[in-house]
């Protein structure tokens, strides 16, 4: 038994997610990007490289890692990139997306070599959370009036438009794509490809599949467009789990228990957004309250139900653990790294990364 704390990836659940994005490809046309903010564990890119078109990057070393270790198409795009990265960024990338028309023209001479793209803000998304709202008030990610893309349009070929957010709602999507037509159309007519980001929960267990598949296709010969989709969480959503370790017990009131991982270091958004963790099948009649190790006095994973005691020394399975977790841990309080395993389809496991004490050592001066 592998020592936790670990992520595990099991590749017959991410399995199901590349099926229903191999068949959007198919019945769409449109082609997939894995989006390396959200994942990255390169460990099963080879696994994932059958069933997508490349990545999407957010930076000078996302757009290295997609080149290197995923290959296919890679898309570079930044909100903004730096003099001294321009040249690399451009040398690992099939597509460069410019964040603004300054950023677009300042390099256009560095990137002249590659298509090249800008990103359009819609004014408009499905995000409830301000933090993640690409089109919240004064928003800096992407441009807006089409009266300044106009004359810019002979530098590029597409555009990227990202203003989903968690959407599991196909009448939602669809509204806000009229939308996006219905403002930006003329400039779509001028595009060879439009990228519609990520955020839009296709994979998930009801979604309308084939209806979304119809969109994209209509909306793809409306305009004359290769059309890309950056799915991140619906790429691997369900397919990841974060195996722990009760350390203590305690009662304050409540039943707690203390795991040797925490949700700061490893599971960051779940305290960004101030959200429960998830554990399977949280039923039963022992309630506990799970908090993590480190000093953070908010350190909880969330309150669940067991059918049994809990026990120094038991083990617990958080769920749906791989978007926006691994690319974030960190090693606040020194708590220990989780390694990453991958159980394979023939159910072995593998351990493909640990952290040791020198990795710590060696992030910081």
């Amino acid at each position: 038994m592998l020592q936790t704390p670990y992520y595990l990836v099991d590749k017959s659940k991410l399995l199901v997610n590349m099926e229903k994005i191999a068949t959007l490809r198919e019945l769409s046309g449109a082609k997939a990007l894995l989006a390396l903010k959200c994942f990255a564990t390169w460990g099963v890119f080879d696994f994932m490289r059958d069933y997508m078109d490349g990545t999407t990057s957010s930076s000078l070393n996302e757009v290295r890692l997609g080149h290197t270790r995923f290959g296919k198409e890679t898309h570079a795009y930044s909100v903004a990139y730096a003099d001294h990265e321009i040249d690399e960024v451009v040398s690992h990338a099939d597509k460069i997306i410019f964040n603004s028309i300054g950023q677009l023209t300042r390099f256009g001479s560095q990137s002249a070599g590659i298509i090249r793209g800008l990103r359009l803000n819609p004014g408009v998304s499905s995000s409830t959370f301000d933090l993640a709202d690409p089109a919240r008030p004064f928003s800096r990610l992407g441009e807006w009036d089409l009266a300044k893309v106009e004359p810019v349009m002979e530098l590029i070929s597409g555009f990227m438009i990202h203003n989903n957010c968690e959407n599991g709602d196909f009448d939602l999507f669809d509204k806000m794509l009229g939308d996006i037509e219905q403002k930006f159309g003329p400039l779509l007519k001028k595009a060879e490809w439009v990228s519609l980001g990520g955020g839009i929960h296709f994979t998930g267990e009801d979604y309308p599949l084939e209806k979304f598949a119809e969109r994209l296709k209509r909306f793809s010969g409306d305009f004359g467009v290769q059309v890309y989709l950056e799915p991140g969480e619906a790429a691997i959503t369900n397919s990841t789990t974060l195996e722990v370790t009760v350390l203590d017990k305690l009662y304050n009131g409540k039943d707690l228990v203390v795991v040797d991982s925490s949700i700061e270091a490893h599971l960051l958004d779940l305290l960004i957004y101030r959200e429960s963790a998830k554990v399977h099948p949280d039923q039963g009649p022992h309630r506990y309250m799970v908090c993590g190790k480190s000093c953070l006095a908010g350190d909880i994973f969330g309150e669940f139900d067991f059918p049994e005691e809990l026990n120094i020394g038991d083990r617990i399975s958080i769920q749906d653990t791989a978007g926006y977790t691994m690319v974030k841990k960190n090693w606040f309080n020194g708590v220990q790294m989780p390694a990453i395993a991958i159980r394979e389809l023939d159910g072995s496991l593998r351990t493909v990364r640990e952290f040791a004490y020198a990795d710590y050592e060696q992030s910081l001066s």
